[in-house]
């Protein structure tokens, strides 16, 4: 099922490629991605089984959800995102797998819990994607999780959570990731800005972009606050425990356990 506008997928485009293209652009910016996502179904395994309910939050192209199902051929997914051309790469990529549905919905919308097929799910998931709002709607987006999560279920947020008491050790890590970053665009790795230039020039992708970026514009400006900050917050909208359980020198990967 899906309610997303599909007349921008009636041009055939290579889905997968897209999707392996995505994927290859997102390992510049972090190329141990998918120790996060192996790390977050591990967790996800020893809570809930091998056959969960997932909300696959901002969900992009369905990076979470391909690995998901790919592991877990039982389980089911619900991808919520906003992005008109995420969203059309995640709709292709998926065409017939009765396993996966997606919905169009804007997460600072108060009611957008409402348009999902589910009242309730063994796990939410989301990476690299709530960095882009500032705290006050997070911890709001929070609450709503920890509705949407059951009892014994879990929220994994995998994204940047930056600690400022460490300025010097922040400095050198971004140093280095930077130089590595540069050694990929040299490989011909595209960045942010040249994937997009890219799917503006497919036909089937352009119209989707173009509106992608009248909502979003260039690039969201949200928050990094510390893991701390998250794990906190998220005890006190209704989930029994937090932590960390994988991290790198810049990003976290963080479970509550309602």
């Amino acid at each position: 099922m899906t309610d997303m506008d599909t007349s921008a997928t009636a041009t055939t485009a290579d889905w997968g490629a897209w999707q392996r293209s995505w994927d290859r652009q997102q390992e510049w910016y972090m190329p141990d991605r998918e120790d996060r996502f192996r790390i977050m179904l591990d967790m996800v395994e020893a809570l809930v089984g091998p056959a969960p309910r997932v909300l696959d939050l901002a969900c992009g192209t369905g990076s979470i959800s391909a690995r998901l199902l790919a592991r877990f051929p039982e389980a089911t997914s619900t991808g919520v995102d906003l992005d008109p051309a995420l969203l059309a790469i995640a709709e292709g990529t998926f065409a017939g797998d009765e396993r996966i549905s997606f919905v169009t919905a804007d997460l600072k919308d108060p009611d957008w819990p409402a348009r999902l097929p589910y009242d309730s799910y063994d796990a939410v998931l989301t990476a690299t994607a709530l960095h882009w709002l500032h705290r006050e709607p997070l911890v709001a987006l929070y609450g709503q999780v920890a509705e949407l999560v059951r009892d014994g279920g879990v929220f994994m947020n995998a994204d940047h959570m930056i600690d400022d008491t460490t300025p010097r050790i922040n400095a050198a890590e971004r140093a280095q990731r930077h130089a590595r970053m540069e050694r990929a665009r040299a490989d011909g790795v595209p960045d942010w800005s040249e994937w997009w230039r890219l799917a503006a020039e497919d036909p089937a992708l352009a119209g989707p972009t173009a509106r992608r970026f009248e909502i979003y514009g260039d690039h969201a400006d949200g928050d990094m606050p510390p893991a701390a900050w998250h794990a906190r917050v998220l005890r006190e909208q209704g989930f029994g425990e937090a932590r960390p359980v994988w991290c790198s020198p810049s990003d976290t990967l963080l479970l509550a356990l309602k």
